[in-house]
């Protein structure tokens, strides 16, 4: 895997402007919300919830042989711009402390609301695990 920046462009914080695969295995993970295995949500605080939509996206990867480290690209769907941005900070470490050092590829959206009522975040992950 390796990232992508064209020369001349300032390192985006946090994310990967573009990655590049060459070979392994791709591993789509569905819209993933802040719930735990039996669909009750761990908190109403946005960073909780981030916290556990990522421990989750980890039990999915683990399942197909990978690991926060084979994350290319993920999109996250947040339903209050101001509050992820107030946070920015705490969920930086919080997606440090889960998913360590790799930056993917990423979109963030404020959306009018998700299909859970008590979600904040959602998001969506693209993984490529090698062959």
């Amino acid at each position: 895997m390796k990232q992508l920046l064209p020369e001349g462009w300032v390192r985006p914080k946090g994310y990967s402007a573009g990655i590049e695969v060459t070979a392994g295995r791709m591993v789509f993970v569905a819209g993933l919300v802040g719930w735990d295995e039996n669909e009750q949500f761990v908190s109403d605080d946005l960073v909780d919830q981030f916290r556990q939509v990522l421990v989750n996206t980890c039990a999915v990867l683990q399942e197909a042989g990978g690991g926060p480290e084979h994350v290319v690209r993920m999109t996250w769907y947040v339903t209050n711009k101001q509050e992820y941005l107030s946070r920015l900070s705490e969920v930086g470490t919080t997606y440090r402390d889960v998913m360590g050092k790799n930056f993917p590829a990423m979109a963030c959206v404020e959306v009018a609301d998700l299909m859970e009522d008590s979600a904040k975040i959602e998001i969506e992950t693209t993984a490529v695990i090698p062959a």
